[in-house]
């Protein structure tokens, strides 16, 4: 087991208590006061509720953090990600010719035409 499969285990536990803790919280109803914090002006919250809300943060700092670390590959120098996987096999000839034909082959450029040398006019 490498550090990324530890990593991408921890990344699926914290996804799948993040829709628990989600799911357990009370609905609220806040409506358009919440996105202004009314709703926190009026209400005390609770013991229990405070502790949801803690592991529900806690929970999508980890899930959000390991997901940049996966997704940007920082653990294949600790012996996982891109390193860890094998090559892909070669691909086999399937009968493609490996050279092009004559006929086919880029044209010569063509030379740039020769200009006549210009004369200077002589003063008499």
């Amino acid at each position: 087991m490498t550090i990324t499969d530890l990593v991408q285990i921890i990344w699926s536990v914290s996804a799948a208590g993040l829709i628990v803790f989600v799911l357990l919280h009370s609905p609220k109803g806040d409506g358009l006061g919440g996105i202004g914090g009314q709703a926190q002006l009026f209400t005390s919250a609770k013991s229990a509720e405070q502790t949801l809300n803690r592991i529900t943060w806690m929970l999508f700092v980890v899930f959000i953090s390991l997901t940049v670390v996966l997704s940007a590959g920082w653990l294949s120098a600790f012996g996982g990600g891109a390193d860890a996987v094998p090559p892909a096999p070669p691909v086999e000839n399937l009968g493609a010719p490996t050279e092009l034909p004559s006929d086919l082959s880029a044209p010569a450029p063509d030379a740039a035409p020769a200009e006549a040398p210009v004369e200077a006019p002589v003063a008499e």
